[in-house]
Formats: structure tokens, sequence, C-alpha cells
């Protein structure tokens, strides 16, 4: 099949070619908007005490309080790219923002359970139109000599974004109150408004092919079932009716969806063909694998500093800053390092130092070593993590057109949303396996109503302890070495995973292009370009 056909349609912009400090000024601006976005991810997760007892919720709906924004993320995010690439990505990046700041305002200001669910359902459609307009818009609009260096930040921000936005509303509910949290994302979403009207251009798709609608519906019901099944899943039971049918839903919708889009070919919202290629292919399942592991981790750490060390909540997300903070900068050293040594090393070299983090955690951690156990190996797989995000965003982005930039971002993200549920889901059945075939050994003489409460997980045996007399340190001290027990499983399965993934990579990973040249003909990008298929 040839790859080198030129594209039908070529994308139109209205202005002329930013300069330098104009660069600068979009970069920062979708920066700030992405960030709105990932904060909002997390951020309400450190409320969940407070909004049961302010609703007079249950877990469960508190639960769909948080996920409903992720699963209509997630779902909606190849359709709203699509639509932004037609469009226009200023236009529709402004309209995104300003849904998304409204809902802001709603949730924050929600009388109960129901008016807080529906505005995280319109949040999280004005994410979704954000998040891959924001990709789209470096991709479209630097050079490509600048190109990646731009992603590097894109990818700090999507990657460090979420544990930053955690800290801070962590020390919001702290200090003030929970209703607060909403309050850090809307002032980023006015910041960003303002400089996109300001600094923006706009580029678009011009097509005479209609709008895959047919693709577009099977892709959100496709996402949404598999989502839902890995966020529901441990909640409600793997084998449970609901589940179940959410799979079955789900798988059907995605073959439906392959089917449908090789029938479409030329004129399909995403021509899947494009997966026989290195770059997207391998692109997406490093950052599947990435992002799942990051997500599962953090799910364990967070039981290990609260109910192993004590911690309060603001100071276990505190706790995650280095590792935020060291993934962030290799992300931004990434493209530097692919234009030395290639994509496919920096990859290599990214997801080995991540699996290097891993096992150092397995080995190191301790109970009474506590938090010094686990530094050295959350600083290798920050590192890890920034240097293998940024090339294989750059492989899915320059895998396509320029016109069909909000589509490959969307799919980028589509990727992250997926293998961070993934993740969360694994791992921490993983965790809480391990926990449970470790502490039975360790119950004997334990009163029973206390065993049987230490059995359902440590922060139960920690709730527990007082009311089990002279057995309260031995309980408390049984399920801390159960945890670690369980931790260090979820660990090597993680260095299992990336060890996987490192030799996927090794011998099939992305070619490494030619160096940028002063005048930017050629380069990573451009390379990918060359070898682009036809998509409308």
């Amino acid at each position: 099949m040839s790859t080198d056909q030129p594209s039908p349609a070529a994308p139109a912009r209205d202005e002329g070619a930013p300069d330098a400090r104009r660069l600068r000024t979009i970069l920062i601006a979708v920066s700030v908007a992405l960030m709105a976005v990932i904060a909002s991810v997390s951020g309400l997760s450190v409320a969940q005490t407070q909004m049961a007892v302010e609703f007079d919720a249950s877990q469960s709906t508190v639960l769909w309080i948080i996920n409903i924004y992720t699963l209509t993320l997630a779902a909606l995010l190849l359709p709203l790219g699509a639509i932004g690439d037609r469009l226009g990505r200023k236009p529709v990046l402004v309209a995104g923002l300003a849904v998304f700041g409204v809902a802001g305002v709603a949730a924050g200001l929600a009388p109960n359970t129901e008016v807080m669910l529906i505005a995280r359902v319109v949040g999280g459609i004005g994410a979704a139109t954000i998040m891959p307009i924001t990709l789209a818009v470096i991709t479209s609009t630097f050079p490509e000599e600048q190109r990646g260096k731009a992603i590097g930040v894109w990818t700090g921000v999507a990657g460090g974004g979420g544990i930053l936005g955690m800290f801070l509303s962590a020390l919001l509910v702290d200090v003030a109150d929970w209703r607060l949290l909403f309050v850090l994302p809307v002032v980023l979403v006015l910041v960003a408004l303002a400089m996109t009207l300001k600094s923006v251009p706009d580029s678009r798709e011009r097509s005479a092919r209609p709008f895959d609608t047919v693709g577009a519906l099977l892709s959100a019901v496709a996402v949404a079932g598999l989502v839902f099944v890995l966020q529901e899943g441990p909640e409600n039971g793997w084998t449970a009716p609901v589940t179940l049918i959410a799979l079955a839903l789900g798988l059907a919708a995605a073959v439906g969806f392959v089917a449908w889009e090789l029938h479409r070919r030329d004129a399909s919202l995403l021509d899947v063909r494009l997966f026989r290629e290195r770059g997207p292919a391998d692109g997406s399942i490093t950052l599947l694998v990435v992002f799942g592991v990051q997500a599962g981790i953090a799910v364990v750490m967070f039981p290990f500093f609260q109910a192993v060390l004590g911690w309060s909540g603001l100071l276990a997300t505190l706790a995650l800053m280095p590792m935020a903070v060291t993934m962030m900068a290799a992300s931004g050293l990434a493209p530097r390092a692919a234009a030395r040594i290639g994509s496919r090393p920096t990859m290599m070299a990214g997801v080995a130092l991540g699996a290097a983090g891993l096992a150092l955690m397995a080995l190191l951690v301790s109970v009474d070593g506590g938090y010094l156990t686990v530094l050295p190996g959350m600083l290798a797989m920050g590192v890890g993590m920034g240097l293998s995000m940024t090339p294989s965003t750059e492989a899915i982005t320059g895998s396509l057109p320029g016109e069909k930039q909000g589509v490959a971002s969307a799919l980028n993200d589509v990727t992250r949303e997926f293998g961070t549920a993934l993740g969360v889901a694994l791992l921490g059945a993983l965790l809480s396996a391990g926990y449970r075939s470790s502490v039975d050994g360790r119950l004997d003489g334990i009163p029973e109503s206390a065993a049987d409460s230490a059995r359902e997980g440590i922060a139960n045996a920690v709730e527990a302890a007082p009311r089990s007399g002279s057995h309260a340190q031995d309980l408390v001290h049984a399920a801390q070495q159960s945890f670690v027990d369980g931790w260090q499983q979820a660990m090597w399965a993680g260095v299992a995973v990336m060890g996987a993934l490192f030799v996927h990579i090794a011998l099939r990973g992305p070619g490494n292009a030619a160096p940028v040249a002063d005048d930017g003909s050629t380069g990573t990008v451009g390379t990918a370009a060359a070898r682009r298929l036809p998509t409308r």
C-alpha cells in the first residue's frame, strides 16, 4: 500500500507564521488550558469524604462524581478532535474553554449530587474539546525544528500536571473548603481563554467529504464501554451483569468502528491502516503502558504514605512531587536526546529507567525505612516516564497529516486515558490480591471481628485496631507488612510489563529520523510526514 500519496485536503491557516515571542505565548496558553483539564481529572479524589458528608452520598455515588468526568472526556476525544479540525481549532478551543469554565462554576456551587453529576458531565465535554486541540495547535503551528521541544513541554504538563493539581487540591481541602477545588481550574481557564483569543492562530481542514458521523458514534460507544469496565469492574465485580454488558457493548462497538473505518478508507474519522506503520502503533503501545504504570503506581503509593506511614493526604501528595518534577524536566530534555541519539534509543532508555525504578521500589521498600526506601525508585520512574512520553507522542502526531492533527492528538489522549484506567484497575487488583494472600497468615490470635476487617484492606485494619485491645499493635503491623508484600507483587508485575515493552521497542520501535536542518527541511515529524497515509 502506498504511503506517499498527497493528502487531498490541505490545512488552511488564517494568519501568517507566528514569530518566536508569539510561539512562546501560544505554548503557554495551551499548556495552561491543558493543566486545567488534567488538574480536574485527579483533584476531586482528595475530597471524597467531604463530598460524601455534604451531599449525604454513598461511596458509589462519590466515585461516579469523580469518574463520570473521565468517562465523558475519554469517550468524546476522537469525535471532538475531528470537529476541531473541521470547524477551526481556535474557535473550538475557545468554545471548549467556555463550556469547561461554566461547568466548573456550576460544580463549585452545586447544591446536590444531581447538579454535581450534570456539571461534571458538561465539564468532561469541555475537557474533551480542549485536550486534543491543545496538542493539535502545537503540531500545526510550530515549525518542525521547534515542534519537538514544544511537544516535550506539553507531555510534561500532561504527565506531571495531575500530581501537581492533586497537591494543590489537597492543600485547598486541608486549609479551606473542598468547593474551592474548582477555583483553580476556572482561573486557569480564564487565563488560557484570554491568551488564546489574543495569540493562538486558527487552522482547519478543508474537505468536501461529509463528517464521519457513524465512526464518531461508534468510537464514543467503544471508548465509553471499555473505560467504564476498567473503572467499575473493581467496584462492581468483573463478572457483574453491568460489567459484562458494558464489556460486550464496548468490544462490539470497537469491532464495528474498525470495520466501518476500513470501509470508509480515505473518508474515515481515523484511518486504522495507519497502525500497520511503526510510528502510531509503537507510540500508542508505549503511552498505554507508561501511563498505565504511572497511574497504577499512584494508586499504590497513596495508601502506603497514608496507612503505612501515617501521613495526611496533603503530605502524601507532596511526597509524589519529586516524581512529577523529574518527569516534567525529563519531558523537556527528551527532544534533545532524540535529536542526538534517535527516537528509539531515547524511548528504550526511558522504559529501562522506568523498569529500574519499579525494581528499586520492590527491592528497597520497607515499613521501618519509610519514604527514603521508595524515593530513589520514584526519581528513576520520573526520568524514565519523561524520556519515553515525548518521542511516543511525536510518533503518533507525526503519523497523520497537518489537517488531521486534532484526530492525531485525540488518539494520543485516548491512549493515555485507556492506559490510566487499565493501570489503576490491574495494579490496584494485584496489590489487593497480594495483601489478602499475605495478611491471612499474620492474623493468628487477633479477634475475629478485627481480623475480618483487616482482610478487607489496610485502611480497615488501621480503623479496627483500637477495638482489638492488646492486639492493636500486632494488627497494624500485620496489615503494614502485608501491604508491603502486595506492593512488591504489583511492582514486579510492572517490571515485567515494562521489560516486555523494552523488548518490543528494541525489535520494532520507530525508526530514527534525520537531524533537523537549519531550514527545518528534515526532522522527526518531517520524515514521518513523508510516510503518511491519506486519511480523507
